[in-house]
Parts: structure tokens; C-alpha cells; sequence
């Protein structure tokens, strides 16, 4: 099973607001090779670690590629570029941002020396009610491949450290 978290708190002028550029970069993730096969709602939540801007859009896809991990991070990025986003501070207000949380269970700590750098799981997803919400929609027996903690303990554990809301699914066609 693969993992993506998806987020962003920029509306884009080629795709729109944030949710749309979210389903947009679905798109172009399948055409280069970064097949969605289950996708959750998206979330409204506020900035973690707070901060001034605008509130972002989150979500988790579950994929398929050929590409192994340090490749589909390369991959990710390029897209995230595509949409204009460029790394400054943590945090920063982002019209995306791609995340590889989990690649079928891999303890990976790559130092980027031939790629980008990469650590899976995901670092910091434990600590995410914004990713955990999400991920439970798409794998809801998903466990920590390092503690073993199941997705709806992590979840419980965070989920009233932060503000997060569903949003209602867009209206078919749109």
C-alpha cells in the first residue's frame, strides 16, 4: 500500500482554489504514472504549526506506481513545482504540497545523496489529525510500520489537538 498526503492553502490561476488544484494534481499524478485508487474527503484545517495565512485543504490518496520510493518522492516534487510551489520556510503558505507517508510498510532514512532526501513513514504523521482523518478513510487498517499503532489510535490520540473539518464532496461534474 501507498501512501500520499495531499495539502495546500493556495488557490492557483491555472486550477483554481485549493480544492481544485488538490483534484487537478490527482490528475496529473495518474498521467505520470501516480495512479490514484482511493481517495478521502477533503479536509479544511487550520495551519499546524499555527500561524498567520489561510487555512489549508488536506487529503490522503492511496496509490499505485512502478516507481520505487526514492523515485516517487522525486516525482511528487516535480509536480509540487508544476504548481508553482517553492520551498522557503516550514510552514509556509503552499498552492500543494505532496507527501509520501507510507510505501508498503518501508522504514526508509535515504539522505538524498542520489535523489531526494526521504524518511518513511512520514515522520510526522502521527502527530497530523489533518493526515490521520484522512488516511483512515482510505486505509482504516493501516498501522505505524514502526510502532504498530493502528491509524484510529493515532487519530484518537491527536484529534482534539486540532481544528478540522470535512468538506462536502464536490457536486458530480464539477
Amino acid at each position: 500500500m501507498i501512501l500520499v498526503a495531499l495539502g495546500a492553502n493556495l488557490p492557483t490561476a491555472r486550477h483554481g482554489s485549493a480544492a481544485e488544484g488538490l483534484d487537478a494534481a490527482l490528475t496529473v499524478l495518474a498521467e505520470h504514472g501516480v495512479r490514484p485508487v482511493a481517495r478521502s474527503r477533503w479536509y479544511r484545517s487550520a495551519p499546524v504549526p499555527p500561524a498567520e495565512g489561510p487555512w489549508f485543504v488536506n487529503g490522503v490518496v492511496r496509490v499505485e506506481t512502478t516507481l520505487s520510493p526514492v523515485p516517487l518522492m522525486a516525482r511528487l516534487l516535480a509536480v509540487e513545482a508544476a504548481f508553482g510551489r517553492t520551498r522557503s520556510v516550514a510552514g509556509a503558505a503552499r498552492p500543494l504540497d505532496l507527501d509520501l507517508l507510507d510505501y508498503g510498510g518501508q522504514v526508509i532514512h535515504h539522505d538524498g545523496g542520489d535523489g531526494p532526501a526521504l524518511v518513511l513513514p512520514h515522520p510526522r504523521l502521527a502527530e497530523r489529525a489533518f493526515v490521520l482523518a484522512p488516511l483512515i478513510e482510505v486505509a482504516p487498517d493501516w498501522r505505524h510500520p514502526v510502532t504498530g499503532a493502528s491509524v484510529a489510535t493515532l487519530l484518537a490520540a491527536v484529534a482534539d489537538q486540532q481544528a478540522l473539518e470535512p468538506l462536502p464532496p464536490a457536486p458530480p461534474n464539477s
